[in-house]
């Protein structure tokens, strides 16, 4: 049986996009087999979505030292829906910032400690102007999680 990977983003400029297309292309590696990735708008999300999947990537710009406006409303829309059966839920996170995205990390991980969620890898924060360290990172982190779902490591 297949596993399945989301992947929840909001991007206003492309650059948390630019992240999450090399997040896709490290999950969807040909060498790992039996693991579904799908990514969707944080506005296009339900619940069901969430309880769904076996592991999430959550993506968002820094908007004003927090998380986009689109992760917050994805959250305000799921939360109560997910909080009894999505405890334990393999998560990693990308953040696309201008600051220094301790805002938006802090904001997402007092979320998502509600929801009992676990972090399986190391966020991904992108400072500035995106570079190939950046990109390269994000491909690895999808890579991980899908990776990790394959083998039953989360």
């Amino acid at each position: 049986m297949n596993k399945q990977l989301l992947v929840v983003y909001h991007s206003g400029s492309g650059g948390t996009a630019t992240l999450v297309d090399a997040v896709l292309a490290g999950a969807r590696d040909p060498a790992i087999e039996g693991v579904t990735v799908t990514a969707h708008s944080a506005f296009d999300i339900t619940a069901r979505d969430v309880r769904e999947a076996d592991g999430i990537v959550l993506g968002t710009p820094e908007n004003f030292g927090y998380m986009s406006g689109a992760l917050k409303h994805f959250f305000d829309t799921v939360y109560y829906d997910c909080l009894e059966y999505t405890q334990g839920l393999p998560y990693a996170l990308l953040i696309k910032a201008g600051n220094d995205g301790q805002g938006a990390l802090a904001a997402v991980q007092r979320i998502v400690t509600g929801l009992r969620w676990r972090l399986v890898a190391p966020p991904v924060i992108a400072v500035g102007e995106l570079t190939e360290a950046h990109v390269a990172a994000a491909h690895e982190l999808g890579m991980t999680l899908a990776a990790g779902l394959e083998a039953g490591l989360f």
